[in-house]
């Protein structure tokens, strides 16, 4: 094989976005960090949900890009470190908001499934194309309130149904949004990488 074609090769077999970030010692470790942060940062832009005790939020879609961006193993630790912080009190929530007790707590723990299992697919080339982006991010989703929707019923004592009304309904409209902003983003980006390499 060429050199010439080397790069090309490496930008579809096992890559995700993070690993063509120059290796070195401090490489993961910041895009550990780096991945939590963005986490945090994007739940701050929130809004309430009249009936609801979940808001609407930008910290799924940053979950969800974090996983692809970075890959299961890395996604998975930058999830954790921002589940464990705001466990210990760092308000980087939802609406500010810290611990485990709160009713939404069940979708941060699928946050952190969701981010493995896209960061997994993304290595198989699932971020690559508009449609297998698509598919990544419903996927996603699904994971998020596979986990939240029954927690949020546990920890509120709402039947299942109510739990789906108030917990997973009234996100649809946001969630395919934000799988159409993942759409362009993603595939540009390994486009304009792999036109690069």
């Amino acid at each position: 094989m060429s050199t010439a074609t080397a790069p090309v090769r490496s930008l579809r077999s096992g890559t995700v976005l993070a690993d063509l970030i120059p290796a070195g010692r401090a490489r993961d470790l910041t895009l550990v960090v780096g991945g939590a942060a963005l986490t945090g940062l994007a739940a701050q832009l929130s809004v309430p949900v009249p009936g609801s005790p979940v808001p609407v939020s930008g910290q799924t879609f940053a979950a969800l890009l974090v996983g692809t961006a970075l890959g299961a193993r890395r996604a998975f630790l930058a999830l954790a470190l921002y589940a464990v912080a705001g466990m210990a009190g760092v308000p980087w929530f939802a609406q500010a908001t810290s611990g485990w007790t709160m009713p939404s707590f069940g979708y941060i723990l699928g946050m952190l499934l969701a981010a493995t299992v896209v960061g997994a697919l993304a290595r198989r080339g699932a971020d690559r194309s508009v449609l297998r982006t698509a598919g990544t991010m419903v996927l996603g989703s699904a994971v998020i309130y596979a986990v939240g929707v029954p927690y949020l019923a546990f920890a509120t004592g709402m039947s299942f149904g109510q739990a789906v009304a108030a917990g997973l309904t009234p996100f649809l409209i946001g969630d395919a949004l934000k799988a159409a902003l993942a759409m362009g983003v993603l595939p540009t980006a390994w486009k304009l990488l792999g036109r690069n390499g």
